[in-house]
């Protein structure tokens, strides 16, 4: 057996590499870990924003697709994404902020007895903070050391994915069996699934929604959200198992930076299934993390049709220092 444990990343579509850098790092606090291209769209950014040490379960990554459209929120797709903070005071301090940033948020809230704060970035891409208060579980990671938020109140990690979805009964014989969360709560009609040691890096949301029409995936949606499995043995043995199924999937793919899975196991949305490790720091310095173009090393051959591909941006904080506030 090869449990899930717990979400390991979530990736999302930018409009803009630029501004998603910005927002990520001057108001988000989060440490961009690697600066990297779309491995299948080589002329597309992947940028890569983690915790301090870009530990798995803490990375939100964004594609920068040249031209892309809008999307449009809607059912079957995956909605939110939440990052954890360490108490219910940090959404106190994460509340003020974003008033004065001028960010949009709809005030602190409780979801299945978690202080939650809904928050979207300049391209509608919904966010949430969720404080980890009295919770066990997965455990969080470690906030950017030299990052611009005081480190009792930063980003550890991610938290649940929110998942709208049509047909719920579906999607629950799906998480339980197949995925094998267990479902241990329900608000309405929003149901919470667990997996592995539980907690807030290891839940699914599902929101049952068959009023709005269709999601359509473009910028400020998310592309696809991925669980943690230990090792390129779990990786066989989901795929062996979702095909037992009759689901279809990518087989293994090696992405560098861990070992993945893809399959389509709900209408319109994409799970991954990505290895622990090797993880990020195996190719530059921890001090300079993300400041330079990151390429595995099947693309380091195409390393000069890929600079003149994507524009130059600007990643370089290791000569910079924040002020905490």
């Amino acid at each position: 057996m090869h449990p899930l444990k717990g979400i390991h990343h979530v990736t999302a579509i930018t409009s803009s590499a630029e501004k998603n850098y910005q927002f990520f790092t001057y108001t988000l606090g989060m440490r961009l870990v690697k600066k990297t291209v779309n491995q299948d769209d080589i002329q597309t950014y992947h940028l890569f924003f983690a915790d301090d040490l870009g530990s798995p379960g803490t990375d939100m990554t964004f594609f920068a697709f040249p031209g892309i459209p809008k999307g449009t929120h809607g059912t079957n797709e995956i909605y939110k994404t939440a990052f954890r903070v360490p108490s219910d005071a940090a959404l106190d301090y994460w509340a003020k902020r974003f008033d004065r940033l001028n960010v949009a948020h709809s005030g602190i809230t409780e979801e299945f007895g978690v202080k939650t704060l809904s928050f979207a970035d300049f391209d509608d891409q919904q966010y949430a903070l969720v404080s980890d208060e009295n919770l066990t579980g997965v455990a969080p990671g470690s906030p950017w050391e030299k990052g611009p938020i005081p480190t009792q109140f930063a980003i550890t990690g991610l938290g649940p994915i929110t998942v709208r979805i049509a047909n719920i009964d579906y999607f629950k014989e799906m998480m339980n069996k197949v995925l094998q969360f267990k479902e241990v709560a329900r608000e309405g009609d929003l149901y919470l699934f667990e997996a592995g040691e539980g907690g807030n890096g290891a839940r699914v949301i599902a929101e049952h929604n068959s009023v709005l029409p269709q999601g359509r995936q473009g910028y400020g949606t998310v592309h696809h959200a991925a669980f943690r499995v230990e090792d390129r043995s779990a990786i066989d043995y989901w795929d062996e198992r979702l095909r037992q199924f009759g689901f279809g999937t990518s087989g293994h793919v090696d992405r560098f930076f861990f070992e993945s899975l893809y399959s389509r196991l709900a209408p319109q949305i994409l799970f991954e299934f990505a290895t622990d490790g090797p993880g990020f720091m195996g190719d530059e310095p921890y001090e300079t993390l993300g400041e330079k173009l990151s390429l595995p090393p099947f693309l380091e051959h195409k390393r000069e049709e890929i600079e003149k591909l994507v524009r130059p941006i600007d990643t370089v904080r290791s000569t910079k220092t924040f002020t905490k506030e």
